[in-house]
Parts: structure tokens; sequence; C-alpha cells
């Protein structure tokens, strides 16, 4: 997938439209839940700041994973460690046909699924 085809795909699962938060940026979008979180940022990147070879930029998607995924993701061609994230719980993917369309749908669901999950309070048992 591409960044037209990932925004495109978003807007048809999610009704999500990117949000342009960095008018100096005007290449990075963030992909907010109906509850404002992020579960999306594209971003376009040096490659030299990815860690990647050659001059240019290379056009990434960041998306939260679970925690034990995040690590042997990062074994995989196509994935770096988040840009510009928390590392332990963002994985950067390469938009650029290294990693296939249908992995980077699961990854984005799995963001989004994640982000939408209200956190729990922990109740006190209460003794009256």
């Amino acid at each position: 997938m591409d960044r037209q085809a990932v925004l495109e795909w978003v807007q048809r699962q999610y009704g999500t439209l990117p949000d342009d938060p960095w008018a100096r940026y005007p290449h990075y979008a963030v992909l907010r839940s109906p509850r404002g979180k992020w579960y999306g940022v594209m971003m376009d990147v040096p490659r030299d700041k990815l860690g990647l070879a050659g001059t240019g930029n290379a056009e990434v998607l960041n998306v939260k994973c679970a925690p034990l995924l995040v690590g042997s993701l990062w074994l995989q061609a196509g994935f770096l460690p988040a840009y510009h994230m928390n590392k332990s719980s963002w994985v950067s993917i390469l938009l650029n046909g290294t990693v296939s369309n249908e992995e980077i749908k699961n990854l984005i669901d799995m963001s989004y699924t994640l982000v939408q999950a209200k956190r729990r309070r922990k109740s006190r048992d209460r003794e009256d």
C-alpha cells in the first residue's frame, strides 16, 4: 500500500479523514479514532533518520502494536523501530511495497482497536 491507498482504506473502514496538525510538515498526517486518540501517523522521513541507506525520504506509517509483537516485526523487512514514537508499543511500516497490503491492514486494525480500548480504573474493595 502507498500513502493514498492507506488513506482511502481508513476512510472506508473507519470514516477517518487525515488530520494535518503540523503546517511545517505538509506530508505528515495523523489518523485519529473517534475518541481523538492517534492510531496512525504517516510521515515522509529522511532515510538517514530511519537508519536506511540512500538519499531522499521514505514514506512510513507508524501504528500502535501489542508490545509482544513489536520486536518480532523489527526482524522482518519493511518494519523499523517507530520514528519519533514510543518504540515499545509503536512500529514504523515502510510504505514501499515491502509489507503486504493485508498485513498493513491487519496492523492498522490492531492499532485502532488498541487505542479504542478504554482503560479501566482499578476498583478498590470497600468495607462498609
